[in-house]
């Protein structure tokens, strides 16, 4: 058979590619739409696809085996049990390694996704390197571990932290070996230009020992990472602490106390704490707990902060007072003209109970735009509460208060009322109220002509109720523009109670669609 000839005037005239194919943006946009087993197709389409393609197949690895897969199949050999080169890599194959690896920008590590067939094969590869570790992802940003800290995970960890790194996420779930610390203490050096950063502990039992363990060995680079504006860390003990305390950068910190014991008692000495933060998170298992950390600090300058109280088991944890300490310690320590936003979620129990005395150092935080308190137990909120709250925080736009249980006495329509004149620029409220109280109250015009036009979510779990449409009538005359009672986060205890609220929602549906028909009859009239 003759060879065809490619110079033939007999042969077709070429196809000419479509003007739609020279649009980089439509380039782009067909690439990232391409299913991921299609993309290696797609690049081999035209040379028009073929850096576009590439780099959304390689752009973010959820494994490393299609690295692997790219390697001849009799690189490698089996050896006394270890993998070992078969044969010398010639530059063609190690161009194109690298031209793959430069498009990386993220990579996430698994336990699954990095098996020993995977693993071996690329420690070899790196030792045969003729380039530093450094040079294999040269655009890598975000990096995700969540694999166990073992020595031969060490080499491709090492690999991974390079200069160009801003996001890292390390999750350990067993005790690491030293050698994989080792490479994780030169984080400062390797990664200059870190932005986030998360550590976490996961483990079965509250292994004490594991995070002593690994403390050491990330204190250094903390004091190094002068870019570091968001770190997510458990407790690493009082000298990572004040290390981070010296960061300029750190705008966002998250601390997991759950695992340390160090907050069973009262601080002896306390940390300068935090001069110029936006987000303030705490994890810890007791509001004890939780007041003996705030207790330590001098001073914490944060417009928005969240407590998160997982447990509250022990008869101590119990004490009403406990929550009334807290709030009078945070009024102490946190900046009251900075702070915005405040959420205190506290793990569920009946026994547990407040009183609106509890909640008044708040008061003293006059620019709160969100309250949110959640699992507080028997929450006890008066109309008097409820409007001494409202004056004190004018400018609220969200209020969540949720209880586990109902208790006496509840806010009712009238302190609903008072609400709507105090905080005007409310969007959100989530409130438990006795809706049978509404004696005074023309459901024609409940507010007196005062209304709120802003709120657009409104959940009453759990508000005791009789008479639906009276309801929905008040409702609708301090919130016209709601759109319905919000029943998602309704207790499962109290279903059949759910049904007058639907009936709520009904009429609240009515109303919306009556009053559109009217606003279209005014304008056939015009």
């Amino acid at each position: 058979m003759t060879e065809p000839n490619l110079n033939s005037e007999s042969l077709s005239p070429l196809v000419t590619m479509h003007s739609a194919l020279t649009n980089l943006e439509v380039i782009c946009t067909i690439s990232s739409y391409t299913q991921r087993r299609s993309l290696p197709a797609l690049a081999s389409t035209c040379r028009a696809f073929k850096h576009h393609a590439l780099n959304a197949l390689w752009r973010d690895l959820q494994s490393m085996e299609p690295l692997v897969k790219c390697l001849p199949s009799d690189l490698f050999s089996i050896d006394g049990g270890h993998v070992v080169l078969q044969k010398r890599i010639d530059s063609k194959l190690w161009d194109t390694l690298f031209e793959y690896l430069s498009r990386v920008h993220s990579i996430t590590v698994t336990q699954k996704s990095i098996p020993s067939t995977v693993i071996e094969p690329l420690n070899v590869l790196m030792l045969a390197s003729p380039s530093t570790p450094m040079s294999w992802f040269p655009n890598l940003h975000k990096l995700t571990w969540h694999a166990d800290a073992t020595r031969i995970l060490a080499p491709f960890l090492r690999m991974a932290l390079v200069p160009s790194v801003l996001v890292l996420t390390v999750e350990i779930s067993s005790p690491p070996d030293y050698t994989f610390l080792s490479v994780l203490s030169s984080l400062g050096a390797l990664c200059p230009y870190l932005q986030n950063m998360t550590f976490r502990i996961r483990h079965e039992s509250e292994d004490f020992d594991l995070s002593h363990q690994i403390s050491p060995f990330i204190a250094q680079p903390i004091s190094q990472l002068h870019h570091l504006h968001t770190l997510s860390i458990w407790d690493a003990g009082s000298e990572v602490l004040e290390l981070v305390m010296k960061l300029r950068a750190i705008q966002s910190l998250s601390l997991d106390l759950r695992t340390s014991s160090a907050w069973d008692e009262k601080p002896r000495f306390q940390s300068p704490g935090f001069d110029c933060l936006e987000w303030f998170n705490i994890s810890t298992r007791t509001i004890v707990h939780a007041s003996n950390f705030f207790s330590s600090l001098r001073v914490v300058k944060s417009k928005q902060i969240k407590v998160d109280v997982t447990s509250i088991k022990t008869h101590r944890s119990m004490r009403p007072q406990l929550i009334s300490e807290f709030f009078a310690i945070l009024q102490e320590r946190c900046d009251h003209d900075i702070l915005e936003y405040f959420s205190l979620s506290i793990g569920y129990s009946k026994s547990f109970s407040t009183e609106p005395s509890n909640f008044t150092p708040l008061h003293a935080f006059s620019n709160l735009t969100h309250l949110l308190i959640a699992g507080a137990g028997n929450i006890s909120k008066s109309d008097e509460g409820l409007c001494q709250l409202a004056k004190a925080l004018p400018k609220l736009q969200v209020l969540k208060i949720s209880s586990t249980m109902l208790s006496t006495p509840l806010p009712t329509f009238h302190g609903l009322i008072n609400l709507v004149w105090c905080c005007p620029a409310l969007t959100s409220l989530a409130l438990a109220i006795d809706t049978t109280e509404s004696e005074g109250i023309d459901p024609k015009c409940p507010g007196n002509g005062r209304c709120n036009k802003r709120l657009e979510f409104l959940a009453l779990e759990n508000s005791i109720i009789n008479d639906p449409v009276n309801v929905a009538l008040v409702i609708s005359g301090l919130f016209p523009s709601l759109e319905q009672v919000d029943l998602a986060f309704w207790k499962r205890d109290t279903m059949p109670n759910m049904n007058p609220w639907a009936i709520v929602n009904n009429v609240l549906h009515g109303f919306r669609v009556a009053r559109e028909r009217r606003v279209e009859s005014w304008s056939d009239c015009l």
